[in-house]
């Protein structure tokens, strides 16, 4: 009703229907608030140093000037090479700026990292304790406020709660599907492998949130929380509860303009973020790193931009560029990632927005499988939602069903040529190549202005099962811009353990409007690609093809420079990217790639010489459609 309500008063304010097109091509019920991810505020431009070490400065002597800098002030690292035999700790040190004099000039080059908390990192920013899933510091009972958007809980418990904390909400799995959203993670019934271990055991679906106030006296006791709740299926039959740290998080630390050099350390972590709120990284180089570069673990309100991220040394599973394990609302903006074989990646996260980013060459030879294909931006696990995919060129988009469920995901304004002509490969990947791949039970997926495939390579417009025992066909799936719904890979039905039925609703309950593919060759304008007769969360068939640029911006940034805005979609004209009708321009980060010269295939790159005027983040547009 307050839905309905709100087009009404759209209506009753005379908005024109291009307006009107901004404010609605994503239905409320489909989509949340992205215009503020990433560190509040944006990232702080400290200028008082507390410390400058020279090149061939320990780890422990930076470690002690971090601990020993004052709120607000910098550390910095003059040019040259710093040889660390163990890892950097911004251990529950906030508010402190880690600064080299450019990814081009302070080279860190690790042989071995930190314990961080026992997951290990080369770089790690940690809270004063290691609560996580596996033994949470507090637990309480959620017994109240439930609904989408709320920001008042009810505990049964505050025990060490203070504002500041972050509390990790979560629910029992659902037993069975509904044929709704379904919060699943059980092996050959929603998944191919069972949970990954992101949440207590049997409660895969999260949300981390602030608490900002709190009411005083015995509990039950009323929590005030941000962001309000992003999933619409929080219930009391599910037994819904929180846990929490015994310290507060991590918080407003970095890391800038400076190289880290992975490749002698066996570290998981590149930079590992554990318990942390509002950390970042800006005008980084991060190299062959042993499984994650940039790993957030149980944290929210990351930024990792300007950045460049080359490499892992098993080109396998686990190789990750940026990785949620349990968070969200991070902001993934104007990076470039060479080499890595899944450069973007969600395991549990929500609200993150991934915007601007290049891919290319993701690089995967698991047990020689160089024929394999992966994504550049990928959902891997139960409980991502409400994710922002704007503005990136890359390989592709995928949603497994290997570890559970994914819903709420929005692809906007990108470019997927679905193909990768390197990753390990001699003559291309032929495997799993899709533009877009969603498996069985990953619902309520947003495509919108996305520009797909790869001209003479792709011969079909998608691959979907017409039956929960369809066998599909990898051949056909794997020459389709779109693959839909199958319960195994490259289009198939899963039958390795015990046989999981094929999920026929990925497909109906998907919603695409303006999007042009090169099997068509064509935008796709169709009201039967738009699900606007669903009895849960329709998307209301948009009154003309007027998209808005942005999903989370409200100007051009001033880091695009004189390049073309927005740079990718079915209203762009005179595009230099790829025979796709002129949709495409290159994005900063491209050009970026593209101008900076090389050694040994590695980019000897530095943002500062990149992007015009520098990396100043816009304000956030205040009109741009309804917010629940």
């Amino acid at each position: 009703m307050k839905r309905q309500l709100a087009w009404s008063c759209l209506m009753l304010l005379g908005l024109s229907t291009s307006a009107l097109a901004q404010q609605t091509i994503v239905a409320p019920s489909r989509s949340v608030d992205w215009r503020s991810p990433g560190v509040p505020g944006g990232i702080p431009n400290r200028t008082t140093i507390c410390a400058t070490l020279s090149a061939g400065a320990t780890a422990a002597q930076i470690n002690n000037a971090i601990a020993s800098c004052p709120s607000g002030q910098v550390v910095f690292l003059q040019p040259g090479t710093y040889n660390l035999s163990s890892g950097i700790v911004f251990n529950n040190k906030n508010n402190v700026t880690l600064r080299g004099a450019g990814p081009d000039q302070t080279f860190l080059v690790f042989t071995a990292g930190n314990g961080c908390g026992g997951l290990g990192g080369d770089l790690c920013f940690i809270n004063g304790d290691a609560n996580w899933s596996g033994a949470p510091g507090n637990t309480a009972n959620w017994t109240a406020g439930y609904s989408p958007g709320t920001t008042s809980i009810t505990l049964s418990s505050n025990t060490n709660l203070q504002v500041g904390t972050l509390l990790i909400l979560d629910q029992l799995d659902d037993s069975a599907d509904t044929g709704a959203v379904w919060s699943c993670q059980t092996a050959s019934a929603c998944s191919q492998q069972g949970g990954i271990g992101q949440g207590r055991p049997g409660r895969g679906q999260t949300q981390v949130v602030r608490v900002t106030a709190m009411s005083s006296g015995a509990c039950p006791c009323t929590v005030t929380i941000s962001p309000g709740l992003y999933m619409p299926n929080w219930r009391s039959s599910q037994s819904p509860g929180a846990w929490w740290s015994n310290s507060l998080p991590i918080s407003g630390s970095g890391a800038e303009n400076l190289s880290m050099d992975h490749s002698a350390s066996s570290a998981d972590g590149g930079t590992f973020i554990f318990n942390g709120y509002g950390i970042w990284l800006k005008n980084v180089r991060s190299l062959n790193v042993h499984q994650k570069h940039v790993w957030m673990y149980q944290s929210v309100h990351t930024t990792v931009r300007d950045s460049y991220f080359y490499g892992t040394q098993d080109a396998a599973s686990d190789s990750y560029g940026t990785d949620t394990f349990t968070g969200g609302d991070q902001l993934i903006e104007n990076n470039i990632f060479q080499h890595v074989a899944s450069p973007m990646l969600n395991e549990g996260g929500l609200g993150t927005v991934h915007a601007y980013n290049f891919a290319i060459d993701d690089y995967y030879t698991k047990n020689g499988s160089v024929g394999w294909q992966q994504a550049s931006s990928y959902q891997h696990a139960l409980g991502n939602a409400f994710i922002l995919w704007e503005g990136n060129a890359g390989i592709a988009l995928t949603s497994d069903d290997i570890h559970g469920t994914s819903h709420f995901i929005t692809a906007f304004r990108n470019y997927w040529s679905g193909r990768d002509p390197d990753g390990g490969s001699t003559s291309g990947k032929s495997q799993s190549t899709n533009a877009i791949q969603v498996e069985a039970y990953n619902r309520f997926y947003n495509f919108v202005g996305n520009v797909l495939g790869t001209g003479g390579y792709f011969t079909h417009y998608e691959a979907a099962p017409v039956s929960a025992t369809d066998p599909g066909s990898a051949s056909y799936a794997n020459a389709s811009i779109y693959n839909f719904g199958f319960s195994g890979n490259e289009g198939t039905y899963w039958t390795e353990t015990t046989p999981m039925p094929n999920d026929l609703l990925v497909r109906s309950t998907s919603y695409r409007w303006g999007n042009y593919d090169t099997v068509r060759a064509a935008v796709q304008w169709s009201s039967a690609e738009v699900p606007y007769g669903l009895s849960n969360y329709a998307q209301p068939l948009p009154p003309d093809h007027t998209l808005p640029v942005s999903l989370y911006l409200s100007t051009k940034p001033s880091w695009f420079g004189l390049n073309a805005w927005p740079p990718i979609g079915p209203d762009v004209t005179g595009g230099i990217v790829g025979n796709v009708g002129g949709l495409v321009n290159k994005i900063p980060a491209q050009l970026c790639y593209e101008i900076t010269s090389k050694t040994n295939g590695i980019l000897n790159f530095n943002a500062n010489t990149c992007y015009a005027g520098g990396s100043v983040v816009p304000s956030a547009p205040t009109n741009l459609r309804i917010v629940r």
